[in-house]
């Protein structure tokens, strides 16, 4: 991912970025069931980096297994590239927790852009008050070990849904998180900017009492004259 693609998807939403993907042809990009812990940060951006979960045997997790200098999911923490967002494959699975506030502060610090889990977070109320944005499906006191065994380190997994392979571009909004093929990035970043930059106009003018008939989708010339004479006015 260029500089310049993660500056654009900075600035337009997931909403937007779902309806670029429709256009073609992928329905299932949209990691289904996390929402933002802080909907207050910017954009979270990033190229991604995954962790995958198994279901945990209980043989195999005693508390004594996070001694171990490779454990994966410690591992994950530490070899995330910066600027990437850790996506967690927790099967969907918030009975236990994907990571804790510990590990997503490390994260953090080591300028990590994001982590996802279509699990859950313990000790939600710190991780929410981090300057990371963090997307899970709700808070999960229970250590992973209860049910999870961190298994596998940046292979292809499912999130919530949605097929993620690493290197795809994971975008969060304070709507969710979506997932843009590696290849499809640059394109479908500059046509979301395009597509933020018409339905502002439209926002503004459907607050303004105008019909949408016509103009959502632009079917009348006069809409389209409205919106050249609109953009130019804001310089966009």
């Amino acid at each position: 991912m260029t500089p310049a693609t993660r500056a654009l998807l900075m600035k337009v939403s997931t909403a937007t970025l779902c309806t670029a993907l429709f256009k073609r042809g992928l329905r299932n990009q949209f990691i289904q069931g996390v929402l933002p812990l802080n909907p207050d940060l910017p954009n979270m951006v990033g190229e991604a980096f995954t962790l995958r979960y198994m279901p945990a045997r209980e043989d195999r997790n005693p508390i004594g297994v996070f001694q171990n200098r490779d454990h994966p999911q410690r591992v994950a923490v530490e070899q995330c590239p910066v600027g990437a967002v850790l996506v967690i494959d927790s099967r969907k699975d918030a009975r236990a927790a994907s990571a804790g506030g510990i590990l997503v502060a490390r994260l953090m610090q080591r300028g990590v852009a994001g982590v996802v889990t279509d699990g859950g977070f313990r000790d939600s109320p710190d991780i929410a008050q981090y300057s990371m944005p963090a997307y899970h499906a709700r808070p999960s006191a229970p250590t992973n070990l209860t049910l999870h065994e961190a298994i596998e380190i940046n292979g292809p997994i499912g999130c919530g849904d949605a097929p993620v392979f690493p290197g795809d571009v994971v975008v969060g909004d304070a709507e969710g998180v979506i997932v843009i093929p590696a290849h499809l990035a640059d394109e479908v970043a500059a046509e979301a900017t395009e597509m933020t930059v018409f339905e502002d106009f439209v926002q503004e003018q459907v607050l303004g009492g105008r019909s949408i008939i016509g103009l959502y989708p632009p079917s009348d010339e006069q809409a389209r004259t409205d919106f050249a004479t609109w953009r130019a006015a804001q310089g966009r």
